[in-house]
């Protein structure tokens, strides 16, 4: 029997969803802004459809169709005008479904590839980058412009705003089609290169973009795939910076006596990607007494690349003018915040704490960027850790050949490059 089309309900709010929204925390669950509502996909356990928070139904219907067939498109509107006993027999297709005469519709070509383009706006967000665990940065050039490609390819899924951003994101990223172009000619690169080229050449030509870098893509897309075919060396072709001096303990030595160390909590939530490595345990911190007084002293291992553009942070925040800081709870009182700054590639900080010399404090530790930290939630060390599971899984599959792969599927570019280049980080 056919599995059943996804549930949709309206909310008390009167949003329309289809099929729920996803448990879990941000960094497992995959969001695309699309015209008049926001799809989420889960990343640790792909159900293929996406759920729907559709907020303007009219917007919605330029794609609802496309993405999740004509059935659940009429169920949402009937449930949108408040017929929902309408909406529950459009949706379930009964009687005829289940006599198998009316099978429930497949993902569609566009739920495929708004599925990856979410994926891309998740690893550029919250890939787990971390020299510490060994799990490479993804290449950011490859991975803007992959990007780029699946927001044309998705241009029926977005508003004006959605496009707006797709043009960003082309002239941001054309740098890097040099590299792209070359790995195509050696004979080496997935068919996913390809199809990815031809779109950004498509979106180039519709928005009436130019200069020097189009016309080399121009060029090589007239050459048969693999024309020069020279060997390649994916570690040389992608310039990247790779090099991280790890910290193994303080700069200068610490004055007066240790009384307690540890380590801190390092959720990637309360910061942008990038700035901080993202293994469990690249918050450390150490509590000094000197006399009666006593101080921490905090270091955190900062992360090796900037964030991808395209990435909406949580809050509208300039990253580049701010800097890090500590948020730290002694006995659990009230946070002290320490400021952090960047030193070679460990952010460190200080400051006084008001303990009785006669205990040893309980001290909890957490980093954030002021101004895009949404505030402390639960502790999801376990997510984490599945994320991690996941980067490796990925990077593993992207370090096998791939020849024969489907042009909609396989893993993204940067992937392919990071895998290619780890043993060298």
């Amino acid at each position: 029997m056919p599995a059943r089309p996804p549930a949709v309900t309206r909310a008390k709010d009167g949003t329309v969803q289809i099929a729920g929204p996803f448990a879990g925390p941000a960094s497992t669950r995959a969001v695309l802004d699309v015209a008049g509502a926001v799809l989420t996909w889960p990343v640790l356990d792909p159900t293929g459809l996406p759920a729907a928070e559709i907020h303007d139904v009219g917007q919605a219907q330029q794609w609802l169709w496309a993405v999740y067939g004509e059935r659940v498109a009429a169920a949402v509107d009937a449930v949108a005008s408040g017929a929902p006993e309408a909406a529950a027999a459009v949706a379930s297709g009964a009687p005829e479904a289940a006599a198998g005469l009316m099978p429930a519709e497949q993902p569609t070509a566009l739920a495929e590839s708004a599925a990856r383009l979410a994926f891309v706006h998740w690893a550029a967000r919250w890939w787990p980058a971390s020299h510490l665990d060994g799990i490479p940065a993804l290449e950011p050039g490859a991975l803007g412009l992959e990007l780029a490609a699946l927001t044309h390819e998705c241009q029926q899924l977005l508003d004006e705003a959605g496009e707006v951003e797709g043009r960003e994101l082309l002239e941001e990223h054309l740098p890097a089609l040099a590299p792209l172009i070359r790995w195509r000619q050696s004979g080496a690169a997935p068919r996913r290169l390809d199809r990815v080229l031809r779109l950004i050449d498509d979106a180039a030509d519709g928005l009436g973009l130019d200069g020097e870098a189009l016309g080399r893509l121009r060029s090589a897309l007239e050459q048969a795939d693999g024309r020069v075919g020279t060997p390649l060396d994916l570690a040389d072709l992608f310039v990247r910076q790779r090099e991280f001096a790890l910290a193994a303990g303080s700069a200068h030595p610490a004055t007066g006596r240790v009384i307690a160390r540890g380590s801190g909590t390092n959720d990637w939530c309360r910061y942008p990607p990038g700035f901080v490595d993202a293994a469990e345990d690249a918050v450390s911190w150490t509590v000094h007494a000197l006399g009666a007084g006593r101080w921490i002293k905090v270091e955190v291992v900062a992360g090796g690349t900037a964030p991808v553009g395209g990435v909406r942070p949580a809050a509208e925040v300039s990253v580049e003018r701010v800097n890090l800081a500590a948020e730290v709870h002694v006995d659990a009182g009230p946070p002290v915040r320490v400021p952090l700054a960047r030193r070679d590639d460990v952010w460190t900080g200080r400051a006084d704490l008001d303990i009785r010399a006669s205990t040893t404090p309980s001290v909890e530790v957490g980093v954030l960027l002021p101004g895009f930290d949404p505030g402390p939630g639960a502790d999801d060390r376990a997510a984490r850790e599945a994320v991690r599971d996941l980067a490796r899984r990925r990077l593993g599959e992207a370090a096998a050949p791939h020849d024969g792969e489907a042009a909609q599927s396989g893993p993204l570019l940067a992937e392919i490059v990071a895998a290619a280049v780890e043993e060298d980080f």
